[in-house]
């Protein structure tokens, strides 16, 4: 019985040891293997490898992939005009040399961010402040992240990564310049509305103006009109009365001695103090045209 576990645990134990000096290495991993404390080995190849068991090799590994370095505290840059710009950043690095990686930073993966984020900030800052606000919003954006990108490409070096892009995520200006051009933007706009509003009313003052004239001329065009045709009626009508008048004189007389009874006594609480015998009653004493008065009776 005691040679039976003797034999099960030194199977067990010759397994641990055979499975100690095997590793599998990811297509997505460097495999760093250490020799008690040095860097024996760098496995860039993927698949089943063989190593001797600890304490006498071990192994580290290191993520072979893309990268991203966020800017972790976004801080104010100035422009060459002395205006202050917050820009927000980002760079994609990878691992190229495991070897001086582990040696600068060891072989935690974030430790090189806090390493490399000053660099990126300082090589940021010399191409920013060369260039004017127009320049980094716009015009030479691309350019000045491939300037940064330019810089960086040395000092990544001895960290072992290399550098794959650097990109600019947003520009905004500080808080107290943002106030102000805003304020700036709003005034600027009110200025546009008002000018607006001045050629609106300058038009509708123009517009008024021109109906107001159109107005008078149309009104004095049917006044005009309206005379004409009052005054054609009325050269026909005294035609008329003429015509008539003239066939019948007495009874032209007659009829305007009506008309002037008819505008006397239009005013009922009128008083007059006429003669009776004058020809003004000749009408209605009923002498004939033309005859003489009757004389009145006392």
């Amino acid at each position: 019985m005691n040679r039976i576990t003797s034999i099960v645990l030194g199977a067990l134990v010759a397994f641990m040891v055979l499975s100690s000096t095997m590793y599998v290495v990811d297509q997505r991993q460097f495999a760093v293997v250490y020799a008690l404390g040095e860097i024996k080995e760098v496995v860039n190849e993927p698949g089943l490898k063989f190593k001797l068991p600890p304490p006498f090799q071990n192994v580290v590994f290191l993520d072979r992939r893309v990268q991203t370095l966020d800017n972790p505290d976004p801080r104010p840059i100035f422009t060459a005009e002395k205006k202050s710009l917050v820009i927000d950043w980002l760079v994609k690095w990878r691992v190229t040399d495991p070897r001086q990686f582990i040696r600068n930073s060891g072989n935690n993966m974030r430790s090189v961010d806090a390493r490399l984020s000053p660099i990126v900030q300082a090589a940021l800052n010399e191409e920013v402040t060369k260039r004017d606000v127009r320049a980094v919003l716009a015009t030479e954006r691309d350019k000045v992240m491939q300037d940064v990108r330019r810089r960086l490409v040395e000092e990544a070096k001895q960290f072992g990564i290399e550098i794959m892009d650097v990109r600019i995520k947003r520009v905004d200006f500080a808080a107290n310049i943002t106030d102000a051009v805003y304020r700036r933007m709003e005034s600027e706009r009110k200025r546009v509305a008002n000018e607006w509003r001045a050629t609106g009313n300058a038009e509708a003052e123009k517009i008024r103006a021109d109906a107001d004239r159109q107005r008078e001329v149309i009104l004095a065009e049917a006044y005009r009109d309206a005379q004409l045709i009052m005054g054609e009626g009325d050269a026909k009508a005294s035609a008329i009365y003429a015509e008539a008048f003239g066939r019948d004189p007495q009874f032209a007389q007659f009829y305007r001695s009506l008309e002037a009874y008819r505008a006397v006594w239009k005013n009922k609480n009128g008083v007059m103090v006429l003669d009776p015998n004058t020809d003004f009653f000749k009408a209605m004493r009923g002498a004939p045209t033309g005859a003489p008065a009757a004389p009145a009776r006392k």
